[in-house]
């Protein structure tokens, strides 16, 4: 059983949900889901609209032959300085939002994720890419530099990988990416939604409140220098220890049974 989030209407994505999972799927496939100002503005209302339910996953999906092309040029070639800001501001909020819900957001990744496509995976908290997928910030080898796109992409590869992906611009293959950090695993194409759902249900496991809550702080201390990121850990899980989740998980432990969660 679905139902839809978002816009009344949404015309670039579906997004439906099945128990306790929601599936947004970019759904612009003549256009290889190239994220025009329409398109990045449904997925920003879709994200928020699930932020606000019980829901416990997002699972981000592209139909078509492509996850995402990237920005979309015919978008972008029609605005002037502002508005070219004013839309990649917009993309920075969106993903800057898939990190801020509660839920836990994985991207199924089936073909090529480029420019700011690769920026969507990277930005997310979990991928599974089929063997066919390929990722590439392709910006170094033409005219308009992926800036935006490699703010994520370094923060899961790292400095060199990132700097050979910026400078060449050349597709990095699903294997390369899965060793390089960027997804988490690589399966057949067959095997992609199975793969998926697999690790969605592990990593949904146990409160909901806490994991939200761990999400969050998680986000909160990465790249901070040891000493911030233990300060801000400590007083967070110093508080949460207090939660009603935090007792119950303690409690069924120290009573060996099943937890019993009430959020």
């Amino acid at each position: 059983m679905g139902c839809a989030y978002g816009s009344d209407m949404p015309e670039h994505i579906t997004a439906e949900r099945t128990g306790d999972v929601v599936r947004i799927t970019m759904n612009r496939p003549e256009r290889r889901n190239a994220l025009s100002t329409a398109h990045l503005a449904e997925l920003l209302s879709a994200f928020r609209a699930v932020a606000a339910t019980d829901a416990r996953g997002v699972v981000l999906a592209g139909e078509g032959p492509v996850f995402s092309a990237g920005h979309d040029f015919a978008d972008v070639a029609a605005r002037d300085l502002e508005g070219v800001r004013e839309m990649l501001t917009l993309c920075t909020e969106l993903m800057r939002t898939i990190q801020s819900v509660p839920q836990v957001v994985v991207a199924r990744v089936h073909g090529l994720a480029t420019a700011a496509g690769c920026q969507l995976v990277a930005s997310c908290d979990l991928a599974v890419a089929a063997e066919e997928a390929g990722f590439a910030l392709p910006g170094g080898k033409g005219g308009w530099f992926c800036h935006t796109p490699a703010v994520p992409v370094a923060r899961s590869v790292g400095r060199k990988r990132l700097m050979e992906m910026a400078l060449t611009g050349d597709v990095v293959d699903a294997r390369t990416a899965e060793r390089w950090g960027l997804v988490n695993r690589v399966v057949p194409l067959a095997e992609l939604d199975e793969a998926v759902d697999e690790l969605l249900a592990r990593a949904t496991r146990g409160s909901r409140a806490s994991k939200a809550l761990g999400k969050q702080t998680l986000y909160a201390q990465l790249d901070r220098p040891e000493a911030d990121a233990y300060s801000i850990a400590v007083e967070v899980m110093a508080a949460a220890s207090q939660t009603a989740a935090a007792e119950e998980g303690m409690s069924s432990f120290l009573e060996k049974r099943p937890p019993t969660w009430t959020d």
